[in-house]
């Protein structure tokens, strides 16, 4: 097996952004126009790890590493940092965030323990790094960039951590049919926005009160519209787009029998 080389990689990323002899698309991009990439090439990772594909799998890391060196090397040519900065900097962060392996050897009674600990860690780190005329908060950290409810569902945990949050799961199902009467009553397209807005974040705490991570359930609820429109499609043929609603409907309940069988 080849030895392991992100020395290669970053020689093949030099050679893609020389100034003289580079690739000229690589040359012309930015961190703006790269991030795009990233994040769709984490998504890709996850979709294959979803379908179980390893073969595909370890493509897409390979996409996603790829990213990592590729905004390494635009930081070192403004004179930022390096890529062995960022792994040296990692790491740092994970023997620091796992003490009871790299540390006083006193080791964690279980994962839901461990993440306690972690969070905690992290908590400390963002304590340390705050600006004395910025106070820190709880919230900090979460990034701006996530799927919408993704950072609904760790805005709610952080804030959970330091008492805000409901003693039990009826409490959320109270809030989300208060917020259901609110998108009722708005008499406009902005409140009603606003109020849609308000309903998709109750419903991302309601699912993580249930342990379910909203993003995924959203996403496994949209392969299942797909596959299931597909299959109705499928069985209408091509006169489908022109069918009543009725007999639409019609299919898609034959479609939902046939999946039960």
């Amino acid at each position: 097996m080849e030895t392991l080389s992100l020395t290669r990689l970053a020689t093949i990323m030099a050679a893609l952004r020389h100034k003289e002899n580079g690739c000229p698309w690589d040359l012309v991009q930015d961190f703006d126009t790269i991030a795009p990439y990233t994040i769709e090439e984490a998504y890709e990772v996850a979709e294959a790890i979803a379908l179980r594909d390893m073969a595909e799998l370890k493509k897409e890391l390979g996409d996603l590493l790829f990213q990592v060196v590729f905004h390494s090397r635009m930081a070192e040519e403004a004179g930022h940092f390096a890529l062995a900065d960022v792994v040296t900097a990692l790491c740092e962060k994970m023997e620091r965030r796992h003490p009871h392996i790299f540390g006083d050897g006193t080791r964690a009674r279980d994962a839901d323990t461990q993440k306690d600990e972690w969070e905690r860690i992290k908590a400390e780190e963002r304590a340390a790094a705050g600006a004395p005329e910025k106070p820190v908060s709880a919230l900090d950290g979460v990034a701006t960039a996530l799927p919408a409810l993704m950072r609904a569902e760790k805005l709610q945990a952080r804030a959970a951590r330091v008492g805000f949050e409901w003693h039990d799961v009826s409490g959320v199902r109270a809030k989300l049919d208060e917020e259901l009467a609110e998108f009722d009553a708005a008499t406009d397209d902005a409140h009603r926005a606003e109020e849609i807005g308000d309903v998709l974040f109750v419903l991302a705490n309601l699912a993580r009160r249930h342990g379910i991570d909203p993003e995924t359930a959203l996403r496994a609820g949209n392969a299942k519209f797909e596959r299931r429109f597909k299959a109705m499609e499928s069985l209408a043929g091509p006169d489908f787009p022109a069918l009543p609603l009725d007999a639409q409907e019609d299919y898609w309940q034959q479609v939902k029998a046939a999946e039960r069988r």
